[in-house]
């Protein structure tokens, strides 16, 4: 286990953020676990340990099912983060069993694989409704004009989110995903308390509504398994609707921006890619895995567990990285190359376990169908100026990409 001052880690690092697996492999070199004292955590970096701690029981997304505060030794959030952790903490992915069983079991309703498969045309059609837009106009920024839009209209139109009001979502969820990152700033909670105070106040008022006249969308499914006694509180059913809307794009965002400057860093690939059409499901994944959207994932320890004779104490916390565990090369044979027809892929980008991304096959086909769109309708398209990456670790993504046709 390495000193904390011997690590290459570091998150707040611009370096680091434009590459952090050079860092990586110094991780995974030095050991399986170190301790990470400017956040109080335990890095977790090889693919084997990742993977087994996602399913681990011992560890849990929170442990107030189980222990206070006190009992835990920690220290209860700050009064004025209370709308926050409201919000935060009634969602599916911080609850554990049986709370999370209840709602997962409710949520995944809507994301049954004929359910997700009845919204393709719907998807592609957008999808290809964008592409051409950006076309039209000769180029533009493939974050705003492709890779926003198409996610947070697919997921607001199942949770029946009028189109007037969508403009609003975007802002919400990234000021709300700030309080993810390490050691936010005081200035990051209070933009991620005001977001949770108005959007909550804004679902309160949707799921109002939809009692009154309810839908075909989720918002009016949730409030039906309410009425028929299947005990969803309107404050889980606000929580799951924002986490759906953050966790339903987010991820799919930074997937599509991260790989196509991905894609024209490796010209070779996309040239392939541009030759074969068939290459875009093994694409997306190679794509996923290569620059991996959310590049760390945090556990609690419930029960004291052991790492390679470092024993980790009940109350600690653990920091798996995604972004390590997907460049292992225990795992993927040559891992820093950018390899379209990589055959054997099992990275870890959708989590797993419990936990694992209900909407991940959702986000494949929307990250199919504008990846399809944008080759079949801007064969030609190119980069028009250098990305400035975002100043995140945990959820990884550019300020823009600028591209024209």
């Amino acid at each position: 286990m390495a000193a904390p001052s011997d690590l290459a880690f570091d998150p707040w690092d611009p370096a680091f953020l434009a590459d952090p697996y050079p860092a990586y492999a110094d991780l995974r070199g030095r050991g399986r676990v170190h301790w990470f004292e400017p956040t109080n955590q335990w890095l977790v970096p090889h693919h084997a340990d990742v993977s087994a701690l996602l399913r681990d029981r011992r560890l849990g997304r929170t442990y107030q099912h189980r222990f206070t505060h006190e009992e835990f030794g920690r220290t209860a959030p700050p009064a004025e983060h209370e709308p926050f952790h409201v919000l935060n903490d009634h969602g599916m992915l911080d609850l554990e069993p049986p709370d999370h069983t209840r709602i997962r079991r409710l949520v995944s309703k809507a994301f049954t694989p004929r359910t997700v498969e009845q919204l393709k045309p719907y998807v592609r059609e957008l999808a290809g409704d964008l592409v051409a837009a950006l076309v039209e106009k000769g180029g533009g920024d493939l974050l705003t004009d492709v890779a926003e839009p198409l996610p947070v209209a697919v997921i607001a139109e199942m949770l029946g989110i009028p189109e007037a009001d969508r403009a609003q979502l975007r802002p919400w969820s990234a000021d709300i995903c700030g309080m993810y990152e390490l050691n936010p700033s005081q200035e990051t909670a209070s933009k991620a308390v005001r977001a949770s105070v108005e959007f909550s106040e804004y679902l309160r008022e949707l799921i109002a509504a939809r009692r009154e006249e309810p839908g075909e969308d989720l918002i009016s499914g949730l409030i039906a398994a309410y009425d028929e006694g299947d005990r969803l509180t309107e404050q889980e059913m606000i929580s799951t609707a924002v986490l759906l809307l953050n966790a339903g794009h987010e991820a799919t965002v930074n997937a599509t921006v991260n790989g196509w400057w991905a894609l024209f860093r490796n010209p070779d690939q996309l040239a392939a890619l541009r030759a074969d059409h068939s290459l875009v499901p093994s694409a997306i994944e190679e794509l996923m895995r290569y620059d991996t959207p959310l590049q760390l994932f945090e556990r609690w320890v419930l029960d004291e567990i052991e790492i390679d004779g470092t024993v980790i104490p009940r109350g600690a916390e653990i920091a798996m990285l995604f972004g390590s565990a997907n460049h292992d090369p225990a795992v993927f044979t040559d891992p820093d190359r950018l390899d379209l027809t990589r055959a054997e892929n099992p990275h870890i980008s959708f989590s797993a376990g419990i936990h694992y991304c209900i909407g991940a096959p959702l986000a494949r086909i929307e990250l199919a169908a504008s990846m399809t769109a944008l080759l079949t309708k801007a064969p030609t398209l190119r980069l028009a100026a250098e990305p400035e990456r975002k100043p995140n670790f945990v959820i990884r993504g550019l300020e823009g990409l600028a591209v024209e046709v």
